[in-house]
């Protein structure tokens, strides 16, 4: 029997989730993608901090009460959250199902444990680890940074290195190699291109 057009799969919305050890320039990857233009719902982190000077509510962060983020808990409306110092931060659940009601794919950057936690949620997320060319560049990175102490630093060192173990936990892995931002760029949105090429689609549900 010939297969009709109304046969072939229907496009379905990508939940995207990208991760990577310390200082592999995950925000630098983001940021290049967001510049870039592309026609993607990029999560925005809600806070119970207030706003800075310059920061815009649903741009920047969601800024929420304390009361209101507790009740984001109580209702399982978050799928991850923490407290740093005296204030909490964590990813609303919401804003992803319209998003990708929307038909829009959705991009989330979140650590290496935060990406095993969504997995969990969503396992037909697509999750994709962005890796460096090697771990002494990785270090050299760290290091570049000029943010920590001897002791912090060598414990950021210790916890990538774990980070890096956990690659296989992925689906795909990206190389972020030094001067090199466009290819893995590039290659993140081959990745993306290729998934709505799928002839099983993946099936976000939350």
């Amino acid at each position: 029997m010939t297969e009709t057009w109304d046969e072939l799969p229907k496009p379905q919305p990508l939940l995207i989730v990208l991760s990577g050890p310390s200082g592999v320039g995950k925000d630098t990857v983001l940021s290049r993608m967001k510049q870039r233009m592309l026609d993607f719902h990029f999560v925005v982190t809600a806070t119970t901090r207030a706003a800075r000077p310059g920061e815009v509510h649903g741009r920047d962060y969601f800024f929420i009460s304390n009361d209101a983020f507790a009740e984001m808990i109580n209702q399982n409306e978050l799928f991850e959250w923490a407290r740093v110092y005296s204030d909490f931060k964590g990813i609303p659940k919401q804003q992803v199902r319209d998003a990708l009601a929307t038909g829009r794919d959705v991009v989330m950057r979140l650590d290496v444990q935060g990406a095993a936690t969504v997995k969990q949620l969503c396992p037909d997320a697509l999750t994709i680890f962005i890796a460096p060319a090697s771990e002494a560049e990785l270090v050299d990175r760290l290091r570049e940074r000029k943010t920590e102490t001897p002791e912090g630093l060598q414990l950021r060192i210790a916890t990538a290195r774990q980070e890096l173990a956990r690659m296989k936990e992925f689906d795909y892995f990206v190389i972020n190699r030094d001067e090199a931002l466009e290819e893995a760029v590039d290659t993140i949105l081959a990745i993306i291109a290729a998934e709505h090429s799928r002839v099983q689609p993946r099936r976000v549900q939350l």
